[in-house]
């Protein structure tokens, strides 16, 4: 297709990641200059792989969803009561292009609220191609994985943009964890294709859980607060539980 592989030895992925209808997607996208330089993978997820790839010389991440084995119910849940997606198909396949497009519309809406995830860049079918967070080739590590020289100040920047992502960019991302937010001078978040909108029937419940996941994290790091202030503190409810 006009790739280059970068470091051919070390690119070994799942057989079920390339298969007609991604190529296919690919080739479109390297002869739309996207990018020309493919690297290895560099995560591995339930449902996509995201490769190191280069744009003119810029590192790029380029994340596949599985067509073959992502799991189609999981994504189910949190496409239904989308409004923005409520004419998709059942099909699978149509499922996880939707679910792709999505991803990119969650960031971009994210990046527009001032939050620090990766730069959408473009998306085709089942591919999306974002900006590369990490230093030379290695991505910025996960945050379960960093040891922090200030929690206290990490988790109210987290909390702050849990906050932010609700009231500016209306949405929740509903699967929020140590897993998701890579870490560097500040916290980034990623892997957004689950993200809801405010008005989505599950919304609240995602946020709760989302904060419960941090507090969870954080909680024999520094002095965490209350699940339910910081929920009614971020909707506006005063509500015990969603």
């Amino acid at each position: 297709m006009g790739i280059r592989i970068k470091d051919a030895n070390n690119f070994k992925v799942r057989e079920d990641v390339f298969d007609e209808v991604t190529l296919l997607a690919l080739y479109k996208l390297v002869h739309k200059k996207w990018f020309s330089v493919l690297g290895g993978s560099i995560s591995t997820g339930k449902e996509a792989n995201v490769f190191y790839a280069e744009r003119d010389g810029v590192g790029v991440a380029i994340k596949i969803y599985r067509i073959q084995t992502a799991n189609f119910t999981t994504m189910s849940s949190y496409i239904v009561g989308d409004r923005r997606f409520s004419h998709v198909k059942k099909a699978k396949k149509e499922l996880i292009f939707a679910w792709t497009r999505k991803e990119f519309s969650n960031l971009v809406r994210a990046r527009d609220a001032g939050i620090d995830v990766p730069e959408p860049l473009v998306w085709d079918r089942n591919i999306l191609i974002m900006s590369f967070l990490g230093e030379g080739e290695i991505p910025y590590p996960q945050l379960r994985n960093v040891k922090l020289e200030d929690p206290a100040e990490t988790y109210a920047q987290i909390m702050s943009t849990i906050d932010t992502l609700y009231k500016k960019a209306e949405l929740v991302h509903a699967d929020l964890s140590e897993f998701n937010i890579l870490y560097s001078d500040k916290p980034y978040l990623i892997d957004m294709g689950q993200s809801v909108t405010r008005d989505h029937p599950r919304a609240l419940p995602f946020l709760m859980r989302d904060i419960r996941n941090i507090n969870r994290f954080f909680k024999n790091r520094c002095d965490v607060r209350n699940d339910v202030e910081i929920f009614n503190a971020v909707t506006g409810l005063n509500a015990a539980e969603p």
